[in-house]
């Protein structure tokens, strides 16, 4: 699941050279994202510029290594983007003619994935306990045309992937997870990506980690899966040929000077993952005495999250969202829409509204607050204090009515 909504937040790229600048704004503006670009990644990316292949060089197949060892699997193969790596998974998977089992909460991408792997996107509602595929509807969905489930672990919060495991297996589905949000996020011990078939990243810059711009990653034990993979991101080349072609493929190829950028990230993913936790845990310390307002799911001893976004829920998200824009508070809506409501997809399948309640409750009431490494304490605290001053003044109108 790739954002491709970016925000002003989300474009801003934080360097040494105009930390100033950006800390001095930021005392006016606090950002809902803010992705790192210092001087370790520029010295990278020229390094690469000077001395490796600017398409497929040594950086690469590094950043391959290095992404596999870290999701403890066998292998990862680089793609252009989170959505190209969904898409080709799936097309590896042989799902063409056949139906996706999907979420409709998130981005647009994790269905677009499964009509370009020519197969049918089809929706199980979620749990409005973690905003993630409800095992339970997935059950009462498949049916003989289903191929592959699609599991997202939103906002960096893993999936019920035992239930959903347990289905795949009994009825002989591939399971394809859309970890584009969670990297580094642990379910019951293991890396979100290890679990399934094959686990899709997104390097998005508004990602926990990013190489500069759109980039992906498909991580799989099954050497088979990746080569097939590696062969239709690289124009269908047959392997150890350069002009001998084995597939219909795709330009889907992850370019070298994003590679060295994500060599880098990837080093800091931790420990950049461990700060926002340890944000997530002041939000929900600052924030748990609000009636009304619902926090992130949390973390427990078998579910780790990552906190891409923390996202809370109001039945007054828009005034709320107007508020703390008025405070100088960038917030986000992730998303405004569930899948099954785009107009594409009520154009195409003919959706209506109602066929999915917890995933349209979701979408009417989230909203995303500040939520990234650089984020300061006493940020937090301004923004949790900005979110209590609305509701006192919100409950103060009511008394008077």
């Amino acid at each position: 699941m790739e954002h491709g909504d970016p925000s002003k937040g989300e474009r801003t790229t934080f360097t040494e050279r105009d930390s100033v600048m950006q800390l001095e704004s930021m005392q006016a503006r606090i950002p809902l994202a803010m992705p790192v670009l210092d001087q370790e990644m520029r010295d990278a990316a020229s390094h690469a510029l000077q001395n490796e292949r600017f398409v497929g060089g040594e950086s690469v197949h590094k950043f391959e290594e290095e992404f596999a060892q870290y999701c403890n699997t066998r292998f990862a193969v680089s793609t252009a983007s989170g959505t190209a790596a969904l898409a080709l998974s799936l097309i590896a998977k042989g799902v063409a003619g056949g139906q996706v089992l999907t979420t409709p909460a998130s981005f647009v991408a994790s269905a677009n994935s499964i009509i370009h792997a020519g197969a049918v996107p089809k929706f199980a509602d979620i749990t409005l306990r973690d905003y993630t595929i409800d095992p339970t509807r997935v059950r009462s969905s498949v049916n003989e045309g289903t191929k592959a489930i699609i599991p997202v672990h939103l906002f960096g919060f893993p999936a019920q992937m035992d239930g959903l495991r347990d289905i795949s297996s009994e009825r002989g589905m591939a399971l394809i997870e859309d970890a584009c949000q969670a990297h580094g996020a642990v379910y019951n011990g293991k890396k979100v990506g290890s679990i399934g078939d094959a686990g899709c990243f997104s390097f998005f810059p508004s990602k926990n980690m990013t190489v500069g711009g759109d980039g992906g990653m498909v991580v799989t034990d099954d050497e088979s899966m990746a080569e097939t993979v590696a062969s239709l991101r690289d124009c269908g080349r047959a392997k150890g040929s350069k002009y001998l072609h084995s597939r219909v493929g795709f330009t889907e190829r992850l370019n070298t000077v994003q590679a060295c950028i994500g060599r880098v990230q990837l080093r800091r993913l931790d420990v950049w993952n461990e700060r926002r936790r340890n944000i997530a845990s002041s939000y929900d310390r600052l924030l748990s005495d609000i009636d009304g307002l619902i926090l992130p799911p949390k973390e427990n001893e078998n579910v780790h999250p990552v906190y891409h976004m923390y996202v809370i829920r109001s039945k007054r998200r828009d005034a709320l969202r107007t508020w703390l824009d008025s405070s100088g508070i960038e917030t986000g809506i992730h998303y405004p829409d569930p899948i099954h409501l785009q107009p594409i997809y009520r154009e195409m399948f003919g959706y209506s509204g109602g066929e999915f309640p917890n995933s349209e409750t979701l979408c009417r009431e989230a909203l995303s607050i500040p939520m990234h490494p650089r984020l300061s304490e006493e940020q937090v605290r301004f923004v949790s204090e900005k979110i209590h001053e609305f509701h006192s003044r919100q409950d103060a109108s009511s008394a008077e009515r």
